[in-house]
């Protein structure tokens, strides 16, 4: 599996494409919103600035980047209504993986400036310049102590890569026909994601800290899992049912279960004990605040309870929603002529899931500040 080359959202404007179907990260990006809001203001007021420097990682290529760049505006704004002084400079600088689809997003940065502009209307805005920058954030990005705000959202529990130990063809099928940590996954391969999530986020923080002025922050939102039972996790279950949906093509004679045995799907949820022990591993950051919020599969779901009232309709959602984001993988290692009969299977297996149990996402947030 090459990261740099197959990991990235679903490009252009098709139905089934990230730019259209990117709302579970939308409600993550608003719930988090709190966090951000303080992050901003504590920054504009901490540290004397006349150019404010932002990184936003894992950008991708939907409307959900500019709705943070347009959070980090209206806070701002507002501080700069309360303040007399010179009107502060905002930098943006857009991250992901070098095969985002950059073009898309920058297509629509004029369309976005207008709507700004439409939005504050009678008010001062700060001069923005919005830029992007190709590049994974497991890679140095930024000169030494010069970004005031990073930001990542619904990112970093992609892993830099498969565990170590699970790559190539033959160790691969040490997890059997499983493409993340299930029921039958052996303690040890799951000791391999273990070390593989605490070996990134260690990397990332080390990064990061390197690059952030002193009193910078971060806001970083990604998946994760509300137990300590590395084998009850949200992404097992959602995971799962894509591993019986590629079962059943195997069974049909459409892929080879050989295909089925060396595919590990590089991404962990960790709990918030892990990922307070790497955190504190580090020594390098105070933690502001960090929480577990909970959302549910179908992100047209709003509701707050625990029924499902059209669990075939939620299935449909949620496999759409998961085909924007692992279609790219998917198609890289078992072909594109399987991925529609792929995910219409894995829409059935949702749907089967949700009558018996509507499972949802766990969310963590978490605000750090360089010490």
């Amino acid at each position: 599996m090459d990261m740099e080359r197959d990991l990235h959202m679903a490009t252009g404007e098709a139905t089934t494409s990230y730019a259209n179907n990117s709302r579970v990260q939308q409600k993550a990006l608003l719930k988090a919103e709190p966090m951000l809001q303080i992050a901003v203001r504590e920054v504009y007021m901490d540290i004397p600035l006349s150019t404010i420097i932002v990184g936003d990682l894992g950008c991708s290529s939907g409307e959900n980047t500019l709705m943070f760049v347009s959070k980090v505006i209206d806070v701002i704004v507002h501080c700069c209504d309360k303040l007399v002084g010179d009107t502060v400079e905002l930098q943006f600088f857009l991250n992901d993986l070098p095969a985002n689809d950059f073009n898309r997003l920058f297509r629509t940065l004029g369309r976005f400036k207008e709507s700004i502009a439409v939005d504050h209307t009678g008010e001062t805005l700060p001069l923005i310049y919005i830029a992007g920058l190709p590049g994974s954030f497991y890679t140095r990005l930024f000169p030494r102590q010069s970004v005031h705000l990073i930001h990542s959202s619904y990112c970093l529990h992609w892993r830099s890569r498969v565990p170590i130990g699970l790559e190539g063809d033959q160790k691969a099928c040490l997890n059997m026909e499983n493409i993340y940590i299930a029921n039958t996954t052996p303690r040890f391969v799951v000791k391999l994601y273990q070390d593989q999530f605490a070996s990134d986020l260690l990397l990332f923080l080390k990064l990061r800290y390197e690059e952030l002025v002193f009193g910078g922050q971060m806001v970083l939102t990604f998946l994760g899992r509300k137990n300590e039972d590395v084998y009850n996790g949200d992404l097992n279950h959602l995971c799962g049912l894509l591993a019986q949906a590629v079962l059943y093509l195997v069974d049909e004679g459409l892929i080879r279960k050989e295909k089925l045995t060396s595919f590990n799907l590089p991404i962990y949820g960790p709990s918030v004990h892990e990922v307070r022990e790497v955190v504190n591993q580090t020594k390098l950051y105070e933690i502001s605040d960090i929480k577990l919020f909970q959302s549910n599969w179908d992100p047209y779901d709003d509701t707050e309870g625990d029924d499902v009232h059209d669990n075939i309709h939620s299935g449909m959602n949620v496999a759409q929603s998961m085909r924007a984001v692992m279609e790219p993988l998917f198609t890289s290692h078992f072909g594109d002529s399987v991925i529609d009969r792929l995910f219409k299977k894995y829409a059935q297996n949702a749907a089967e899931h949700l009558k018996r149990e509507k499972t949802k996402y766990s969310v963590i947030a978490l605000r750090l500040k360089k010490t």
